[in-house]
């Protein structure tokens, strides 16, 4: 059954080892670099638990991300509700639970895949699945490796031990988005081994106070920002990213979901759904973020009476085309959906769509947010340092003077371009827009897939039968 926002926020009282600053976090549903944060996502989970929302989250009384689709009906079922909970953070918080639930619904479509060689993780990858899905988890993941310096201790997390009743790991993962914010971790690498890497190898999921694993958390934007007033976005939707350090952790044989094993650990993410599913999440949430970027613009024109200049018009139908482009993605992968394991892990999105968003959202972000930063002009970067100025007895009348514009009030002007700072000048975006640039990998890596993954064969073969249809002797000279 799923939770309340209230029972989430007590799950992460768990004794987990949070680190910022040099200091350990007691209770991140406490702390100024996290509550409200952590109180936005208690928010989803309430409208999956009891809201008018509830029947487009939920089937069952279960969260519908952790359903295996069967049909195009049920990929449309699960989409509606990846929107309703983009909407509710306006797609700026990317790993919700509903990322992880959909993948581990990958991995229960097709569980095989994970009984490879001398290690049979098909039984564990179900497991996680149920249970996810019984007790409505947050589960977050993280399989970025750092950087390796090969005169030094290998820093990957990888197997050093074997015990009775599982393994022991030690390492370290990097960029656990919304990690400290989970109730569970998977940990796993995503890329290609080499045969002789079986140390590496392994995947595996735990709950986040599992003594021994450490999350040392960046910088808080929330905990950075003065009021929601005065940012908006980064004071209550930064779902943070740390480093995963494990120090001799203790991994039981039922959380094991790969092990020494290198086909299957590459295999549980690309012969699986499971990568498709995170896909398809991440696409309505882009989708969402630039009908709200787009719709950021709409008001900053507006507020600045350039709305009806020709170029403004002209640069606000860019970004409506781009909107609708992010929107059709979406639907088309879900028209082309895809038979799983021959129909009998249900069905997943189309393939060839599903790898191209990932081109056009790491391009089309930066592309986006520089649009909108010429149509906001300059007044974003000449804003009061806060919006108390708006209340001084002496500042404030002046500010009521100056910094209004026609049709729009001063508080109303300032509450605009403090939102429209946070989404595209401010820190936390500048993190966003790294963040999307490289939210499926490196440009290198996926534009090299596609070029694997697509159909060039049937692009050439069009081609070809254009070539062919004529020679030197077909026709008249004219």
């Amino acid at each position: 059954m799923t939770r309340s926002g209230q029972e989430y926020l007590q799950s992460l009282r768990d004794g987990r080892e949070t680190w910022l600053d040099g200091e350990r976090v007691d209770d991140v549903t406490e702390h100024p670099a996290f509550r409200n944060t952590a109180a936005s996502l208690a928010h989803l989970y309430d409208l999956a638990h009891d809201s008018a929302h509830t029947p487009v989250l939920t089937r069952d009384g279960v969260h519908r991300a952790f359903l295996v689709p069967r049909s195009y009906e049920d990929l449309v079922a699960r989409r509606r509700a990846h929107k309703v909970w983009a909407e509710a953070g306006f797609g700026f918080l990317g790993r919700t639970p509903d990322c992880m639930a959909a993948a581990a619904a990958g991995f229960a479509a097709v569980p095989g895949v994970l009984a490879g060689g001398a290690y049979d993780g098909s039984g564990p990858a179900l497991a996680l699945h149920r249970r996810l899905a019984d007790g409505d988890l947050y589960a977050a993941f993280t399989l970025t490796n750092p950087p390796a310096d090969p005169d030094g201790e290998d820093p990957v997390v990888r197997v050093v031990a074997e015990k009775d009743g599982g393994i022991v790991v030690r390492g370290a993962k990097m960029i656990g988005t919304a990690a400290v914010f989970a109730d569970e971790v998977v940990v796993g690498t995503i890329e290609p081994l080499a045969p002789h890497d079986t140390e590496r190898a392994v995947c595996f999921s735990l709950p986040v106070g599992t003594p021994g694993l450490r999350l040392l958390s960046r910088t808080s934007y929330e905990g950075r920002a003065r009021s929601v007033f005065d940012h908006p976005l980064s004071s209550r939707f930064d779902e943070n990213d740390a480093l995963l350090v494990c120090d001799d952790v203790f991994v039981p044989w039922e959380r094991v979901l790969t092990y020494r094993d290198v086909d299957a650990t590459f295999a549980m993410w690309w012969r699986t759904p499971a990568f498709l599913n995170l896909v398809h999440q991440a696409a309505t949430r882009f989708w969402t973020k630039l009908e709200f970027l787009t719709g950021v613009a709409v008001l900053l024109t507006r507020a600045n009476g350039t709305h009806d200049l020709p170029p403004v018009t002209q640069a606000i139908g860019r970004l409506l085309g781009r909107v609708a482009q992010a929107k059709a993605f979406v639907l088309a992968a879900e028209a082309s959906y895809e038979p799983v394991d021959g129909g009998r892990g249900g069905v997943a999105p189309g393939k060839d769509i599903s790898f191209a968003q990932r081109i056009m959202a790491g391009e089309l972000y930066p592309q986006a947010v520089q649009e909108i930063k010429l149509l906001a002009g300059g007044g974003i970067v000449q804003l009061p340092a806060s919006g108390q100025d708006l209340l001084h007895p002496d500042l404030g009348p002046l500010l009521r003077k100056y910094v209004r514009s026609p049709g729009t009030s001063a508080e109303e002007r300032v509450k605009l371009l403090k939102l429209a700072w946070d989404a595209l000048g401010s820190e936390f975006a500048g993190r966003h827009e790294q963040y999307e640039r490289f939210y499926h990998g490196a440009p290198h890596v996926y534009l090299m897939q596609q070029a694997w993954e697509g159909d060039a064969e049937a692009c050439e073969a069009l081609a070809r039968s254009c070539l062919d249809g004529y020679d030197l002797t077909t026709g008249a000279s004219r």
